[in-house]
């Protein structure tokens, strides 16, 4: 099993030491808003994940809806 080795920086460990701190940590807090699930305005469940640029779809209803860029327009 390989070692976990972005265990401070998270997603943003993809980019090595380059484009500095300050850069990546502010990725890493937009790219983890917008990969956790939401809630579905239709079905209530926390299962809306987001598609692409301001289009998200739940899982459990298959509902689409548009929202902001990285998480939907109520939240």
């Amino acid at each position: 099993m390989p070692r976990k080795r972005t265990k401070k920086v998270g997603i943003a460990g993809k980019f090595g030491p380059r484009y500095g701190f300050t850069l990546r940590r502010r990725y890493a807090e937009v790219a983890e808003k917008a990969a956790k699930p939401y809630q579905c305005p239709s079905c209530g469940s926390v299962k809306a994940r987001r598609v692409s640029t301001a289009i998200w779809q739940c899982r459990r209803c298959g509902t689409k809806f548009a929202g902001k860029a990285y998480q939907p327009a109520g939240s």
